[in-house]
């Protein structure tokens, strides 16, 4: 099956992002969320990343306007009518994100796959909430997605072939690398990094060393490019926590159990770079 329009609804970061690669890619893409304003924000995010790079001599600025020729920015989910993909980049709550696909799948053609971006969330349960779910599929972009070269695809337990060789066809032509992952909690990615994190959270609980010194040591000491609290900043702490306690409940395992030090910086609202506030200071 052969994917030329995409529907992206949630305009957010991780939507933003993942619209601009498809528009990139020479797709034509509808940007979908709940209201104009925030449709049109983040388009508005997508212009400004693209103004970067023509900054950059990394794009002709007539590249920039044909990419923004090619998204759609709409609200409500009519305009996801006609998408041969449709991709899910909403909160990552499993109830908004069922509500979501039961509301979108009426506008869609039979024959449109189903994907979601969620980074934690049974595959196989958000596909058995649909009327398709052979045409279902989790299609895991790193953030942000304009930059990793990431697609984690996820089969669920009803995911055909067919649906998971379109998919991955797809996010190759996006110039993507994908790895596939049987659908167990976290995933590939997150089945390794949020352990790393919580880890660091309790480092930084126990006194073990200062935040900047742990993120120093991984950093040097393991070749990653940024530290683990600080990519936790980066990423959301809120999520961070939302999947380690997917991971905790899940495997039931204690080496999973969130750190306390990262149950009370979310009780905080200290999110990270979002709030201005995590592990590190954001304001100004």
């Amino acid at each position: 099956m052969a994917i030329e329009r995409v529907a992206v609804i949630g305009a957010g970061q991780m939507g933003g992002g993942i619209a601009q690669v498809a528009a990139q890619a020479g797709l034509s893409v509808v940007l979908a969320d709940a209201t104009p304003e925030l449709a049109a924000r983040g388009l508005s995010r997508i212009a400004a990343g693209l103004g970067k790079l023509v900054e950059k001599g990394k794009l002709p600025a007539s590249g920039r306007e044909a990419v923004l020729a090619r998204i759609e920015a709409a609200p409500g989910l009519e305009a996801c009518a006609g998408a041969d993909l449709a991709i899910e980049a909403i909160v990552e709550k499993e109830d908004a994100k069922r509500e979501l696909f039961q509301r979108l799948e009426p506008h869609l053609g039979p024959r449109a796959i189903l994907a979601s971006n969620t980074s934690s969330i049974s595959i196989t349960a958000l596909a058995a909430a649909t009327r398709r779910p052979d045409r279902f599929i989790g299609m895991h972009f790193m953030n942000p997605p304009p930059v990793m070269q990431l697609v984690e695809v996820i089969r669920g337990l009803q995911t055909s072939d067919e649906t998971w060789a379109a998919v991955t066809t797809l996010a190759k032509r996006l110039g993507k690398v994908t790895v596939t992952s049987r659908d167990v909690p976290g995933f590939i990615v997150n089945r390794v990094l949020i352990p790393l994190i919580n880890e660091a959270c309790f480092a930084l609980q126990e006194g073990l060393a200062s935040a900047e010194d742990i993120d120093t040591a991984v950093k040097l000491g393991l070749n990653h490019p940024m530290g683990p609290l600080t990519l936790a900043d980066f990423i959301g702490l809120d999520t961070c926590l939302y999947i380690a306690e997917v991971l905790h409940r899940e495997l039931g395992e204690d080496k999973y159990r969130p750190a306390a030090l990262l149950r009370q910086h979310v009780a905080a609202g200290w999110l990270g770079r979002k709030a201005g506030r995590g592990f590190y200071r954001y304001d100004g």
